[in-house]
């Protein structure tokens, strides 16, 4: 069947259920970009520098890695309804109190509140969909990939044109969108039936013994690095103005969106998960390489390039994830990302403290070296990768319905 069919079943016939979980999700991931075009602003309001300023990615990607470990074992206890209604609150919560800053310290610490709940939340938003989806899962998993595009690509498209009055609008504007979110789940989205198996807190950690889900997870963790240095730090380097800054990270998220659920597939299937992600990682470093060298139109083309990569990426490193291990797929997911959001984590912090011990190449050089040692990992670790990418089909959810966290 082709989820794109009007028919019944198809992506534009969904119950008004999925309409409003996959809405919410939309919001959840614009939280990720949000801050971007608005980072310089922040700094400048706070009289704060751009490692401080950047701590607001740590923050929020430390708390979400550790956050993988207990959200299993709160969705396997409370239901899938309540685990998505408890994160919203939490991003609503937080997501306002960070708008009411008086210091970089208080807006950190509020990020950190909003990435627990949406850490609950996106990480049980998939699972609700594929549940509550008409026609089959083909269709539901269409809709969360679009979701998830369009939020990475609108987050710093509001964050420029709310950040433009005041870097505190943004915030506030979130926390009214998932409120917004919150009464639409709680209308529309019935409760549906608890996993016949309660997850515990170690059974991710457990599941890491594993040598093919260890090498997904290790090879992500580097390029995750990668991947958020660009996001967290480029916007310093570009120094735009909120609307230039928003214009250019929305085309990023525009090339991620297209690359990840229309490209990356008919890659995989033409040439193989490994190549398709050894080569990609490749090509990312050599973007960033560039950006970090090149002139400033040249780092505009090179960090919307990227996105292409990123999208690409993100795909193949879920799926790998999903497939990889004997370990039950909820469980397998939260190791593979309480392993690599510790980049995310990392590379806000580290890319301007680099800069500032060296000079403003040298964090990209790093980025770039993080890509290819992705990439070796792949290659080294071919063996505990090979037998399950060479059967995996292009697939993000489990048979439970939880996706990995793809970004």
């Amino acid at each position: 069947m082709d989820p794109f069919d009007a028919g019944a079943g198809g992506l534009l016939k969904q119950p008004k259920s999925v309409w409003a979980t996959a809405g919410a999700s939309v919001v959840a991931f614009m939280g990720i970009g949000l801050v971007d075009p608005i980072l310089p602003s922040i700094a400048q309001g706070l009289h704060a520098t751009a490692s401080q300023v950047s701590l607001l990615f740590t923050s929020y990607f430390l708390i979400t890695a550790v956050a993988m470990l207990v959200t299993g074992f709160v969705s396997s206890r409370i239901g899938g309804r309540k685990t998505l209604l408890l994160g919203l609150a939490f991003v609503v919560v937080f997501a306002a109190l960070a708008g009411t800053s008086g210091s970089v310290g208080e807006l950190v610490g509020f990020r950190a509140g909003w990435g627990l709940g949406n850490a609950l939340f996106v990480s049980t938003a998939l699972a609700v969909i594929v549940g509550a989806a008409a026609g089959g899962s083909a269709a539901a998993i269409l809709l969360y990939e679009s979701a998830l595009g369009l939020g990475m690509a609108c987050g710093p498209l509001l964050g420029a044109l709310l950040g433009d009055a005041s870097w505190r609008y943004p915030f506030f504007g979130t926390a009214f969108l998932m409120a917004v979110g919150f009464l639409c789940i709680a209308v529309f989205l019935k409760e549906q039936p608890k996993p016949a198996r309660k997850t515990s807190l170690l059974d991710p950690v457990k599941a890491l013994g594993h040598g093919g889900l260890a090498s997904a997870a290790v090879s992500a963790f580097f390029y995750n690095y990668t991947f958020f240095t660009v996001l967290a730090f480029t916007p310093f380097v570009l120094n735009m103005s909120p609307y230039r800054s928003g214009a250019v990270f929305f085309a990023w998220g525009v090339l991620l969106a297209v690359f990840s659920v229309i490209v990356a597939p008919r890659l995989q299937k033409r040439f193989g998960s490994l190549q398709v992600l050894g080569g990609s990682l490749v090509l990312l470093a050599a973007d960033v390489l560039v950006l970090g060298y090149g002139d400033h139109t040249t780092a505009v083309v090179c960090t919307i390039l990227s996105g292409a990569f990123i999208g690409v990426n993100n795909t193949v490193y879920t799926e790998l994830a999903l497939g990889v291990s004997d370990a039950p797929r909820p469980v397998a997911s939260a190791g593979y990302n309480f392993v690599r959001w510790f980049a995310a984590a990392a590379a806000p912090y580290f890319a301007p403290k680099i800069e500032e011990w060296t000079d403003l190449h040298i964090p990209f050089v790093v980025a770039a070296v993080t890509a290819v040692v992705g990439a070796l990992v792949v290659v080294v670790r071919r063996k505990a990768l090979t037998h399950e990418a060479e059967e995996l089909e292009p697939r993000h959810v489990t048979e439970d319905g939880v996706a990995v966290f793809a970004n």
